[in-house]
């Protein structure tokens, strides 16, 4: 053979720039080019696939597939699957992608936190798209183009993300997080997939933890497809299984010795086996479903350190003793199913035998702030006065119902005069305040505005109810705007209250048992009622969730009115949502302690006139003080 001259290996070596890159698989990719950024990762530096994050990988890069969802708990590294998708359709697979968030801001967050650091790390990466600025409109938070493609980051909720645009790939991110509609223009999810319609080869990846079922999004995403489950096998009889909760067994009053019980062979499978039973196991579907991949998993699979079955099964104990509300977290964030909520309202009855024997005003020892609810309606304001414990336990102190035009001044003034002055006697002998009103502004919008603006917005604040809100209350809005349309800075604010979520969490409340035993505590979220009438409990209990076809034949759950009057219902509403704004949700045992302590410094001192007491004597108040009957 003749040696290669020069010229001949440099034809050679030239070739090489042409030569197409190796067809890799997504995961393959990953484990040879991934890297995980310091800032959201317990371990950065080079990727590594787990055993349960292949099949989902390689489905999304598989030619045969174009859909896949992920059903999903938290702690699985779905998070840095999407990534490594993003990177590899950059870096292996130019073309134009976009991802949905459940908001405009949670992309800009996604980006900053993830996609930014991504592309800083992986060196394949680094060369493809330049540092954002924001002159350059070819890199900035939300759009990035690099060769062969875009990327750009869109939120759920703004439908001008969704215009004018074509995406060969489209990955929608908690889904169950999106609002019902980005804004007058339909689904968000039918809207991502028409972007991508002119594309043969297109991809759809949907992923969430889930939420209620009915309301969630994923899951009937899930159950459109193949609906695949991780079998693992059992490391006595071999034989493959899903690791179930049902099946997560533990000595009594020691979870953290949690084990899985073998549905063939009933023998313990202890922790030290997860891993290798994971490494050995597979995706098995349930049903032929040609082009769409689900998938399922949770945190029994998970190597983090913070997913043992010793740590599942204390999680789920404390849920259970904290409540609905702590159980439905568990089982969306830890199991990754839907919360099946029971639709038919408390028995009105039940709630009211259980009413308890304590003065109305009078707030007990465990009551550390106290919230007020208004409802408005054309002749009347309907309050309640409530106190709120550290687990949430509340007390309704007192319902009132004041009458006259509420488009006249009349009966605001008696309102606020009764209740921003009131000091409310513990029966410790300290004296406590409302520390915050709110007042319903979907009913003489602008007159609540007028009347609201009066007073501190620390004190008094105007909400909206909003059915298929993401969280309890959310950032206010400002609505007073100048002649020029512009808004006014320091004007009246407007805050967004989740009344679908409130609902599902008190009725839960109200659901709960009365502790048999002498001594025995309340459980957290209890509801407390003094000896109110029948007619507060029905209007307490006026609704109930149903559900509803869709006029695109799906399903999803609405509040209906099961009695004409609900106004007891609303004010409650409204008072949990001025405790959530208050801080209940949030304050550490440190702060709590400092409530509790604050009341003690109030003992002994003189208690001021009540201005409501002469209010009281003049005016008609509450039927359940009375026993008037003239509003119902």
């Amino acid at each position: 053979m003749l040696p290669m001259t020069s010229i001949e290996k440099i034809v050679r070596d030239s070739y090489r720039f042409f030569r197409p890159p190796p067809k890799l698989t997504l995961s393959e990719w990953a484990e040879h080019y991934g890297y995980l950024p310091a800032e959201s990762s317990a371990e950065p530096g080079k990727w590594h696939n787990i055993p349960y994050q292949v099949g989902i990988m390689d489905a999304i890069t598989d030619p045969r597939i174009e859909r896949v969802t992920v059903m999903k708990s938290a702690r699985v590294g779905y998070t840095k699957i999407i990534g490594h998708c993003i990177g590899f359709y950059i870096h292996h697979d130019p073309c134009p992608i976009m991802v949905v968030q459940p908001t405009e801001g949670d992309a800009e967050g996604y980006s900053k936190e993830e996609i930014a650091p991504l592309i800083r790390d992986t060196p394949v990466l680094r060369s493809l798209i330049s540092e954002s600025k924001t002159r350059d409109s070819g890199n900035t938070i939300l759009q990035k183009q690099f060769p062969g493609g875009t990327l750009s980051l869109v939120g759920a909720n703004s439908p001008r993300g969704f215009r004018r645009v074509s995406r060969r790939v489209v990955i929608f991110d908690e889904v169950d997080g999106y609002p019902p509609s980005a804004g007058s223009e339909g689904d968000q999810i039918k809207l991502g997939i028409r972007r991508t319609e002119y594309y043969w080869n297109r991809k759809i990846i949907a992923g969430s933890t889930p939420t209620v079922t009915g309301l969630s999004r994923i899951e009937p995403m899930f159950e459109d497809s193949d609906k695949r489950r991780y079998f693992v096998p059992c490391p006595h009889c071999q034989e493959f299984q899903v690791l179930s909760f049902p099946n997560l067994k533990w000595p009594e009053g020691k979870p953290l010795q949690a084990y899985f019980e073998c549905v063939h062979c009933e023998k313990a499978i202890e922790h030290k086996h997860k891993k290798e039973m994971v490494e050995k196991g597979r995706w098995v579907g349930e049903r032929e479903c040609a082009g769409h991949a689900g998938f399922h998993i949770w945190a029994a699979y998970s190597y983090s350190p913070n997913a043992t079955w010793g740590h599942i099964a204390s999680e789920f104990l404390m849920a259970k003793r904290e409540g609905p509300e702590a159980l439905k977290t568990f089982i969306n964030t830890v199991l990754g199913e839907t919360w099946k909520e029971k639709g038919d309202a408390p028995e009105w009855e039940r709630i009211f035998e259980r009413r308890e024997h304590y003065k109305w005003n009078q707030v007990p020892k465990e009551g550390l702030i106290i919230t007020a609810g208004v409802d408005v309606q054309k002749d009347r304001l309907e309050c309640e006065v409530v106190a709120w414990g550290k687990d949430k336990q509340s007390w309704s102190l007192d319902y009132r119902v004041i009458p006259g035009d509420t488009s006249e001044d009349f009966p605001w003034k008696e309102l606020f005069a009764s209740l921003l002055n009131e000091q409310f006697s513990c029966d410790d002998g300290s004296l406590m305040p409302i520390r915050m009103i709110a007042v319903d502004s979907g009913y003489n919008t602008q007159i609540v505005y007028n009347q609201v603006r009066k007073f501190p917005i620390n004190r008094v604040i105007a909400v909206k109810g909003k059915d298929f809100a993401a969280t309890l209350i959310s950032a206010p809005q400002a609505v007073d705007v100048d002649w020029r349309g512009k808004k006014i800075r320091r004007g009246v604010k407007v805050w967004s209250v989740g009344t679908n979520l409130i609902k599902t969490e008190l009725y839960g409340w109200l659901r709960l048992p009365k502790p048999t035993a002498e001594g025995e505590p309340y459980p957290a979220g209890y509801c407390h009622f003094p000896e109110y009438d029948e007619h507060f409990f029905k209007m307490l209990t006026a609704e109930q969730l149903v559900i509803r076809t869709t006029k695109g034949g799906g399903r999803r759950y609405e509040w209906e009115k099961i009695r004409e009057r609900n106004e007891a219902l609303d004010c409650r509403i409204y008072a949990r949502a001025a405790a959530a704004l208050s801080g209940l949700d949030r304050f550490t045992k440190d702060q709590w302690q400092v409530l509790k302590n604050q009341r003690s410094i109030e003992i002994g001192k003189t208690r001021p006139q009540n201005p409501s007491q002469d209010h009281q004597k003049k005016r008609k108040v509450s039927p359940f003080l009375k026993q008037d009957r003239s509003f119902w």
